[in-house]
């Protein structure tokens, strides 16, 4: 594998000055910088700290934004979203719960406008991954849909690889045919807006999204699964294991917050996800009831955790631990899972090639990583002869 998702690196600053503010901490997004010598964003400096790529998380207020973050990320209970008082600053969380889940998730609130000239939001979109902009279904969108339009527009001609996602949220309380009427609706108007202003080439994916059920977490999956330049690597290894092991559908999923990173080509079915994600709370539950002695420090999914779980229309699922934060999740008939042993170490040969992307995307760090801090310090010491008369 040659390509990679490497995070820009940044100031030390940037970390307190957008980490966590309020409306009167506008320097930190004005063109006003604290100082060259601080360096840009773009500056590969090893010796300060890296800043991941980021998912900007946009809308109006009391759009969903926050409610999305806290079930998908914390495991707060969709209820208890009731209660969050509306965001009047922008939260910045890492999520880093595995290697391929890394990135940062910056919640903006949506009675900001960061299009006033005192901003700098060509900052804020350089280094972007994905934008998602959150518009409530439950609502009138005409708004939202204006400031989609302004947003992806700006956003698009300073970072254009940006990846623009629209979650059609508060889905629960619509009908089916209303849901889609909604998804049409909006769909069109936003090709309309993008085609009158010359950039038909903009590509919005859009979701119908409750936190409620479990499609958040499928959305949030595919866009995930768009930072992942390994994606297509990872897709080919579980074709192979499942045509190989007689299994009809396998997932690989980061454990902590049920993302999918990646799955089979054969289609999603969304009770099968569901049943996955079922099965992961169920695996972690029993741990921590059942798998952890008073004298065990570890967590509850270790090396060793493994379930399988019979259905009644004799589908076998079988979930096997890959890392310490991913797990396949195995969807067969029962006439196969009797070649267990077949499974098994073809699942042994899978979890090696996983390793083996690890180690290849390890590498290519390091090696970027020396050559950035020898850079560094050709750098310094060409600074400090220049600096020094005397030398």
């Amino acid at each position: 594998m040659t390509s990679e998702w490497v995070p820009a690196l940044s100031r030390e600053a940037e970390d307190e000055a957008l980490g966590d503010y309020d409306d009167d901490d506008l320097e930190a997004f004005t063109d006003e910088e604290p100082g060259a010598e601080e360096g840009e964003l773009e500056v590969s400096d090893p010796l300060k700290r890296e800043v991941k790529p980021r998912i900007l998380l946009m809308g109006l207020r009391r759009s969903g934004k926050s409610s999305i973050q806290k079930v998908v990320f914390h495991k707060m209970s969709p209820n208890e979203t009731l209660f969050l008082e509306s965001t009047n600053k922008i939260c910045r969380e890492d999520v880093s719960s595995s290697s391929f889940v890394s990135f940062q998730i910056w919640d903006f609130p949506g009675q900001i406008d960061f299009f006033d000239p005192t901003f700098d939001y060509q900052m804020i979109f350089r280094g972007t991954g994905a934008l998602i902009f959150v518009i409530d279904s439950q609502d009138d969108y005409v708004e939202a849909l204006s400031r989609l339009h302004l947003t992806v527009t700006r956003a698009y001609k300073v970072n254009p690889d940006i990846n623009f996602e629209v979650f059609i949220h508060k889905v629960d309380g619509l009908s089916d045919d209303h849901k889609i009427e909604k998804q049409r609706d909006i769909h069109k108007r936003t090709n309309d807006d993008l085609v009158d202003a010359g950039l038909e080439r903009i590509h919005l994916s859009i979701y119908l999204t409750s936190i409620y059920d479990h499609s958040i977490f499928e959305a949030f999956s595919k866009v995930v699964q768009k930072l992942i330049p390994q994606l297509p690597t990872l897709e080919n290894l579980l074709n192979i294991f499942i045509s190989n092991s007689g299994i009809e559908k396998a997932f690989l999923f980061d454990v902590v917050s049920k993302i999918y990173i990646a799955t089979d080509s054969s289609p999603v079915d969304m009770q099968t996800y569901e049943l996955c994600c079922d099965m992961i709370d169920v695996v972690i539950d029993i741990s921590c009831i059942y798998g952890l002695t008073d004298s065990e420090a570890g967590l509850p999914y270790d090396q060793e955790s493994m379930a399988i779980i019979h259905l009644n229309n004799t589908t076998v699922m079988y979930l096997k631990e890959v890392t310490k934060f991913l797990a396949v999740v195995c969807f067969l008939r029962k006439e196969s899972f009797e070649r267990k042993g077949l499974i098994d170490y073809n699942f042994h040969c899978f979890k090696n090639a996983i390793q083996e992307v690890f180690d290849v995307r390890v590498k290519i760090q390091q090696n970027r990583k020396l050559l950035s801090q020898r850079r560094w310090s050709k750098l310094t010491m060409s600074n400090g002869v220049n600096s020094n008369p005397n030398n």
